[in-house]
C-alpha cells in the first residue's frame, strides 16, 4: 500500500510525535509498503509527481530521540513561513489523496482533537483511529469526565475553571488537588498541588497553553494503563517513576520509569480493568484503537483518568509493550491498526 505517515504539527507534542511518526513509517517499510513520513504543518517537498514521491518512499526514516523540553510552537510557525493559521503544510493534502491511507502519528491540537478526521472525512481521506466526533470528545478533558460519569465509569471528583475564576481546595475534599489543561496530553501543563502556593504556580502553569483547565481531586494509588485494540483488551501496564509522577519528562527519557507488563495484580482486578476499559472506549465512541489510563487506589478501585486515542509510539511507549505481552510485534501492531482502520 501507498500510505503517509502524518507526523509533527504545531501542539506541545510535536516533539513526541515526530519520534512516533518515524518509528512508524520505519514499522511500514518494513512491512514492505511504500511509506511516507509528512510533517503535516511544515509540508512534505515533492522532488517529481506524488506517484514518483510514493515509488522511491521505500527507505526507513532517521528516528530522533524526544528533547526534554517542550518546542517553541511560535518559532515551528515562524519557520515555515506563510500564513500559520492555515494547518495543512505544502503537498500534504495531494499526498493523502493519493495514499491507500494515511496514518495519523499526530498528538495534541488538531492533529487528535478532531479536526483533522473531520477535515479527512469530507475530502474523502482514509485515516488511522477514531473519527471526528469521539477524537472530539476524548480530547476535552471535562466532557471526558460528564461521558463517564454517564456511562457508569468511576473517575475522579472534577470541575472545569475558566481563566479569571477561582478555585477552593475545600470544595474537592482539600489538597492534593491535581491541575491539567482541558485538552492538553502527555502531561504538559499538568501538575500536583499540596497547599495554596503550589496551587497559585499549578494554575499559572497550567493556564500558559490553555483558556480552560480541569481541577481534580487526588486519587493515590498505582498507575496503570490498557489498551483497547479493535474490540480485543491488552494486558495492562503498571507505570512506576523513579521520581516525581508520570509527566512529560517520565514518559519520555529513557530510564525515568520502570513499566511492568502485564501489570502484577491479581487477575480479577485484571478482568475489572479491562471491562473499564471497554466501557470507556464505548461511553466516548471511540474506534479501531486507544489506551485508557487509570489509578488504581489502595481499596482496589479503578479510577480512569482520561482516554488516549492517538497515543504514543515511540520506543519507550506503553502500547507497543502491551502487544509485545501478546505475542503482537511493532511491525504486527502497525499492520493490525491500518486493517483495523479499514473496515471504518
Amino acid at each position: 500500500m501507498n500510505i503517509v505517515v502524518l507526523a509533527g504539527g504545531i501542539s506541545s507534542e510535536r516533539n513526541v510525535s515526530l519520534t512516533t511518526g518515524a518509528k512508524v513509517q520505519n514499522a511500514l517499510v518494513e512491512n514492505g509498503h511504500h511509506a511516507i513520513l509528512a510533517d503535516v504543518f511544515m509540508g512534505y517537498k515533492l522532488s517529481g509527481s506524488v506517484e514518483e514521491e510514493f515509488e522511491k518512499a521505500v527507505t526507513p526514516a532517521a528516528v530522533e530521540k524526544i528533547s526534554e523540553t517542550v518546542p517553541d510552537i511560535e518559532a515551528v510557525k515562524k519557520s515555515r513561513g506563510g500564513d500559520p493559521d492555515v494547518f495543512f503544510g505544502e503537498n500534504i493534502i495531494e499526498l493523502c489523496k493519493k495514499a491507500d491511507i494515511a496514518f495519523l502519528a499526530l498528538h495534541g491540537e488538531n492533529g487528535e482533537n478532531g479536526r483533522l478526521q473531520a477535515a479527512f472525512d469530507l475530502l474523502g481521506i482514509k485515516y488511522t483511529g477514531c473519527g471526528y466526533l469521539a477524537s472530539a470528545c476524548a480530547m476535552h478533558k471535562n466532557l471526558t469526565k460528564q461521558l463517564f460519569l454517564s456511562a457508569g465509569v468511576r473517575t475522579p471528583a472534577g470541575k472545569m475553571i475558566k481563566k479569571g475564576e477561582t478555585v477552593d481546595a475545600a470544595a474537592f475534599g482539600g489538597y492534593p488537588l491535581v491541575i491539567k489543561p482541558c485538552s492538553g496530553g502527555s502531561s504538559i501543563g499538568v501538575s500536583i498541588a499540596h497547599d495554596d502556593e503550589e496551587l497559585r504556580k499549578a494554575l499559572g502553569e497550567a493556564f500558559a497553553y490553555e483558556d480552560e483547565i480541569l481541577v481534580e481531586q487526588y486519587v493515590s494509588g498505582r498507575e496503570l494503563t490498557v489498551t483497547v485494540l479493535g474490540s480485543r483488551v491488552l494486558p495492562s501496564v503498571e507505570i512506576i517513576p523513579k521520581q516525581g509522577f508520570y509527566d512529560y519528562k517520565n514518559k519520555y527519557q529513557a530510564g525515568m520509569t520502570v513499566d511492568i507488563c502485564p501489570a502484577e495484580i491479581p487477575p480479577e482486578t485484571e478482568k475489572m480493568l479491562g471491562e473499564s476499559a471497554l466501557k470507556a472506549f464505548n461511553a466516548l465512541g471511540l474506534f479501531g484503537y486507544a489506551r485508557m489510563d487509570f489509578i488504581l487506589d489502595s481499596k482496589g478501585d479503578a479510577y480512569c483518568l482520561e482516554a488516549n486515542t492517538l497515543p504514543g509510539m515511540t520506543p519507550t511507549s506503553l502500547i507497543p509493550q502491551s502487544a509485545a505481552a501478546v505475542g503482537i510485534s511493532y511491525r504486527e501492531l502497525c499492520e493490525e491498526i491500518i486493517n483495523i482502520s479499514l473496515k471504518r
